[in-house]
């Protein structure tokens, strides 16, 4: 072994803007913007949930939650995440350890980057 390679996976995150633009354009900014933060927090709230599931080890009730944070997601236009739920759910549904394992750390980078707070909405591509 002379080489060895370390690989750091770089997760593209797709962003509807049109959606949070639709909540403020409804709401106006003075009470959408509570709301967003809080969805937000919401979001960030239910990831911790879930890593807290998988590290201990109980995924019986992570269906549910995977489907209720992909929604979420999908109501803040966050694409990727809430693909990558989907995926995971999929994985779930197979009963494939190995690809959920794979999923499960591009779901963890992935939602890293659509909640960082450098990331915000600044840099919306579809």
């Amino acid at each position: 072994m002379e080489n060895v390679t370390i690989l750091r996976p770089q997760e593209r995150v797709r962003q509807d803007g049109e959606a949070i633009a639709v909540i403020y354009r409804n709401l106006g900014t003075a009470t959408a913007e509570p709301m967003v933060t809080r969805a937000l927090g919401e979001l960030a709230l239910a990831m911790t949930q879930l890593a807290a599931t998988v590290r201990g080890r109980d995924l019986t009730d992570m269906a549910r939650q995977l489907r209720r944070m992909r929604r979420m997601a999908e109501n803040l236009g966050m694409v990727s995440l809430s693909q990558v739920a989907e995926d995971l759910c999929t994985c779930l549904d197979r009963a494939d350890s190995t690809a959920f394992a794979a999923v499960w750390a591009r779901l963890l980078r992935v939602a890293e980057r659509s909640l960082s707070a450098e990331q915000g909405f600044a840099d919306l591509s579809v």
